[in-house]
Parts: structure tokens; C-alpha cells; sequence
């Protein structure tokens, strides 16, 4: 058995959740939560649960088969439950757990700022393309 100091046991542990790490557990969870389904989804379900079909008709451009793939893999993560109610028809809800309202600031807080500097944004590239010689 190798024995470690306490400062190489605290690098290690360093670097098991380094992002910068392919293999990091929380760079696969910054990737996650970066896809553009995943964070409209948590953001639709930051009122309240909603019915897969609210889900559908909210996230303008999502298909069903990328839904239904984006609230399993939440689901999987924990930050969203799926509720099945017995009613005719069945009726399934999906909700944010208490760990996906933890995230919900830093979401709500990447939304609006999209939303706030959007202009800036769109003035930017448009200078930009201009002043590529490529673009014809």
C-alpha cells in the first residue's frame, strides 16, 4: 500500500474534479447542463411542473424524441421527477427536484442576461462579418 501525504491526498482530490478533465464528473455535468434542451426544460419547469405536452408546446423547436431524451437524462441526474397520476387518460408530470431548484438562479440568471445583451450581441457579430474578408 503506497502511503500519500495530506497535501498529495488534497491534489488528488484537486484534480478528481478539475473541469478542465475530459474525465471530470463535473465538466460531464457543465456539459449537461449547457445543452440548449436542458436548460430550456429547467427553466419551463421553474413555475411548477408541467405535462410533457406543456413542455412540447413551451420549448418552441424541440422534437419529441429530444424531449423525451433531455427529462430522462434530468431525470437520471436527479434535477427533475417524473409524477404518473392513474387518470384516463394517464397523466405524467414532470417537476424540478430540490437539487434542480439549487440550480435554478444560476440558470435564471444565464437567461437574462441572453435576454438583456442579445442586442449587444447581434451588433457584434454583424461588425465582425463585416470586417471579414471572406465574407462576400
Amino acid at each position: 500500500m503506497v502511503t500519500r501525504t495530506a497535501s498529495e491526498r488534497r491534489e488528488e482530490r484537486r484534480q478528481a474534479y478539475d473541469a478542465y478533465l475530459k474525465e471530470c464528473p463535473a465538466r460531464q455535468l457543465l456539459d449537461r447542463i449547457s445543452d440548449k434542451w436542458v436548460s430550456l426544460v429547467l427553466v419551463a419547469l421553474s413555475d411548477g411542473p408541467r405535462r410533457y405536452s406543456e413542455l412540447n408546446h413551451t420549448i418552441a423547436g424541440v422534437s419529441q424524441k429530444m424531449l423525451t431524451q433531455t427529462l430522462r437524462s434530468l431525470e437520471r441526474d436527479g434535477l427533475v421527477t417524473r409524477s404518473i397520476t392513474a387518470d384516463v387518460p394517464v397523466r405524467v408530470d414532470y417537476e424540478l427536484t430540490p437539487l434542480g431548484h439549487k440550480l435554478m438562479p444560476v440558470m435564471a440568471a444565464i437567461k437574462s442576461w441572453a435576454e438583456e445583451n442579445i442586442e449587444d450581441v447581434l451588433a457584434s457579430r454583424e461588425r465582425y462579418d463585416r470586417s471579414r474578408p471572406d465574407n462576400d
